[in-house]
């Protein structure tokens, strides 16, 4: 049955296609055409194989409209178009659903906050859900890189996934599906697992179609009892030219702010800096636009050595970032956490807390939204606020995103 039978139209965006003749190759039941003008899908025809979906450099093939079934727009009018049409209020396009997985994951995540605030106003509209377990984008690993040093006991790994030509659009602060290859004891094929974006939206590397991973090789669990990590480790063992399947991307939340003058404070500890890193190295390409804003960034790790791009983060100057780290295992000092670096810097995260320019992001294990939480509500009590009707002002307007796992 063609898909316009079932309600929805394929459909090719005329103003962003190319006419590289891609989707044409790649559809194997010739429901692909064009003219002189515009490449267009044959309604009764296009099966939704979506086999042309990862050619198409731009996006322009990814359109699925709601219609009413038998109504369907012809060739003859998708030649016409110079756009295409508004879809109605009635029937918007038709989205995949997000796996149930997914939704799990992101809803521990944010439960540390209530649930996910709203982007900030001026974020960036994130794509959302471009690829499903049944229709996966194929990513090949070019580069697995360890960050801690070898005598750390946790093994912390960069790593770069290249997307080819397919279009798979990221944004700072999204998250993308890994699926392991296999399946569990009982037979079942493995859970798909969440990674925050390490990259910037421009990719690892501006100009190519890449994104970087920070993963953590998962070998106990947090009673320290020994677990093998079935993705970490996959990943971690992953070598260039190896072949890793993809969903996503996820997350329309947990996004940074677009708006010239606007800072940031970041909260994390361990693979947590990963949305961090890819927020602070998009301002750090930007610098030299002069936008305005500040970035203060309070990071934790056990040690030194077990602390992710660590050496680059100690190239950055100071006017351009401000960081304070805090280290829970060093031999001969006394533990301290990130709750413990806000309280000693009080009078600069009260400035940031009342700026309505500035955003808050934390990220990392789960537990640690606690300790910050009393340390803000520390702060609060010493500089005269009150940090429980503070907070749910920061939610509102996007202020204030929490992500831990």
């Amino acid at each position: 049955m063609a898909i316009a039978e079932k309600g929805k139209q394929h459909l090719i965006d005329p103003g962003i296609c190319i006419r590289c003749n891609s989707c044409e190759e790649a559809c194997t039941i010739s429901a692909i055409t064009h003219d002189e003008r515009n490449y267009v899908v044959k309604p009764d025809v296009c099966s939704e194989c979506r086999d042309c979906v990862p050619v198409c450099p731009t996006g322009a093939i990814d359109n699925w409209f709601a219609i009413v079934p038998g109504e369907a727009w012809s060739i003859e009018e998708q030649f016409s178009w110079d756009e295409l049409p508004a879809p109605t209020a009635a029937a918007p396009p038709p989205q995949p659903a997000i796996p149930q997985e997914v939704e799990r994951l992101t809803a521990e995540a944010t439960a540390g906050q209530g649930g996910p605030a709203p982007a900030p106003w001026s974020a960036e509209k994130p794509a959302v859900n471009l690829y499903t377990e049944k229709n996966p984008i194929t990513a090949t690993v070019t580069g697995n890189l360890r960050l801690t040093a070898e005598g750390a006991s946790a093994d912390i790994r960069h790593i770069i996934l290249d997307f080819g030509g397919a279009h798979f659009p990221l944004l700072e602060g999204q998250n993308i599906g890994i699926i392991p290859p296999g399946s569990d004891g009982k037979g079942r094929p493995h859970f798909v697992r969440l990674y925050s974006v390490a990259s910037p939206r421009e990719g690892e590397r501006p100009g190519y179609n890449n994104c970087a991973l920070t993963v953590k090789r998962v070998v106990e669990d947090h009673e320290s009892r020994p677990i093998r990590g079935v993705c970490s480790n996959y990943l971690c063992d992953l070598e260039k030219g190896d072949k890793v399947q993809v969903i996503g991307p996820f997350g329309a939340n947990f996004l940074m702010p677009n708006h010239p003058g606007s800072s940031l404070m970041m909260i994390c500890t361990g693979t947590g800096s990963a949305p961090m890193r890819a927020m602070t190295e998009r301002r750090r390409r930007r610098r030299e636009l002069n936008e305005g804003g500040s970035l203060m960034l309070f990071f934790g790790a056990r040690a030194q050595d077990e602390l992710p791009y660590h050496g680059p983060l100690m190239k950055l100057p100071q006017e351009f970032i401000d960081i304070n780290f805090a280290f829970s295992r060093v031999p001969g000092e006394p533990k301290r956490y990130v709750q413990d670096r806000i309280r000693e810097r009080h009078e600069d995260v009260w400035r940031h807390l009342n700026d309505e320019e500035c955003y808050i992001y934390l990220c990392g294990l789960k537990g640690m939204e606690k300790g910050v939480d009393e340390a803000f509500r520390d702060v609060c009590r010493l500089h005269g606020g009150d940090w429980d009707k503070l907070l749910p002002q920061l939610r509102g307007k996007g202020r204030y995103h929490i992500e831990t796992y």
